[in-house]
């Protein structure tokens, strides 16, 4: 049996795992990133929970083929530095070489959204697939493409950022500096900021009364409303999901993958969310017509999949 060390780098969390060849995790390790901080000092916590993953399994780093990273932000596979991630503070680190100061292993590295598509691909619900998109449903919108089995990260490993397409000229701002971005409607970020404009629009609804029992507007709060019998939250998951079924028919029309992955927080609202956005996305894809269009499916690994895709980009980058 062969084993990999995959690490998921968060702006939260760092999590190590160790993935046998049948694409299985067999124990795991995980710290706080404790952002921000010192660069060298968040890659010594990844080798440390790599090292620790590995004690975990009961195994040790000799039997280990390689490390792979899945990080935010611009990470160049080829020289191994992460050129920039704004909400890790970091800007051209050598994270492989840091990372090989402890570990005498191979080490490859790629964007995390990226990792996660890759993960999807080779053990998720994108397997078997020859091209895919994995769109993650989250703080943001990100994106994962594979073609021909391959990662394409762009010339400049800063592809894939199908989160700052704008869906809505002159919209709502997007932190990325543009107005009107996917992101600014289709993540949980926008939905939330949709839930509220709704609940000041109507301060005894359902949704107002859900919001203030939790605590907080999450993203649930407009399903859960929805649920419950409230049209106001009927209003914007409709709304939400028009957003959404654009960005996806957008993202369709480009590049006519065999499977669109959708996954993320928000992809675990199942169906309520799925079957009425894909049949939005049947009406207006341009191949509407065509005897073979992409199959959209919610993404099976959940928070395993930047892990498992980050163990195998040996294999990716190979």
């Amino acid at each position: 049996m062969k084993y990999y060390v995959g690490i998921d780098l968060g702006g939260t969390n760092i999590v190590a795992g160790v993935v046998d060849e049948n694409y299985s995790i067999v124990a795991k390790a995980s710290t706080k990133t404790n952002c921000p901080r010192p660069e060298k000092e968040i890659a010594d916590d990844m080798a440390k929970m790599a090292v620790q993953a590995v004690e975990n399994a009961g195994l040790t780093m000799e039997q280990i083929e390689w490390v792979g990273i899945g990080t935010p932000g611009i990470a160049n596979s080829s020289t191994g530095i992460i050129e920039y991630a704004s909400n890790l503070g970091f800007k051209n680190t050598p994270m492989v070489k840091y990372i090989q100061e402890t570990i005498d292993k191979p080490v490859f590295i790629e964007n995390d959204a990226n990792a996660a598509a890759y993960g999807e691909y080779v053990a998720g619900a994108a397997k078997g697939a020859k091209n895919a998109v994995c769109i993650t449903l989250g703080t943001g919108v990100g994106g994962g493409i594979i073609v021909d089995g391959k990662i394409y990260a762009g010339s400049n490993f800063a592809g894939a950022e199908i989160g700052h397409t704008v869906i809505e000229v002159d919209g709502a701002q997007c932190s990325c500096g543009r107005k009107g971005c996917f992101e600014a409607y289709s993540s949980a970020t926008g939905l939330i900021r949709m839930t509220k404009e709704a609940i000041a629009a109507d301060p005894e609804g359902i949704m107002a009364k859900l919001a203030a029992e939790r605590g907080k507007v999450n993203a649930r709060t407009a399903f859960d409303a929805m649920r419950a019998g409230d049209a106001g939250a009927k209003a914007v998951v409709d709304k939400y999901i028009k957003y959404l079924a654009a960005g996806i028919t957008n993202t369709i029309n480009i590049f006519q993958p065999d499977v669109l992955c959708v996954g993320g927080g928000v992809s675990n609202e199942g169906d309520p969310l799925l079957l009425p956005m894909k049949a939005i996305v049947e009406r207006e894809v341009y191949t509407r017509n065509s005897e073979k269009n992409t199959k959209i499916v919610i993404a099976s690994l959940g928070n395993d999949a930047g892990i498992i895709g980050a163990a195998f980009l040996g294999r990716a980058n190979g």
